[in-house]
């Protein structure tokens, strides 16, 4: 996962990648920043085979995951963290500013 400052804003820029490893015909990042909708933020496959999406958020922490094929849930290895989800499984989390 990789932040930049966005110029004149309190945005940062993050790209959220997943590993070319991942078998799969879409994947898409689900979380608090798009109210988690399965179907809102497809990620791309670039030419090295690594999933990427860049996303400009506010300051704050931000749950998150990624869906497979709309099937398969995997969590973020280069997350900030990780919290329960509730559901047996753990969320990734992203911090964003201070």
């Amino acid at each position: 996962m990789k932040k930049d400052p966005v110029a004149n804003s309190t945005k940062v820029s993050v790209t959220f990648e997943m590993p070319a490893d991942i078998k799969a015909e879409t994947l898409t990042l689900v979380g608090d920043f798009n109210d988690w909708d399965v179907s809102a933020t497809l990620l791309k496959r670039r030419k090295d085979g690594v999933w990427a999406k860049t996303l400009r958020l506010a300051p704050g922490t931000y749950r998150f995951r990624y869906l497979a094929d709309g099937a398969t849930w995997h969590n973020d290895p280069t997350a900030d963290g990780y919290e329960p989800s509730g559901f047996g499984e753990d969320n990734s989390l992203v911090v964003v500013g201070a």
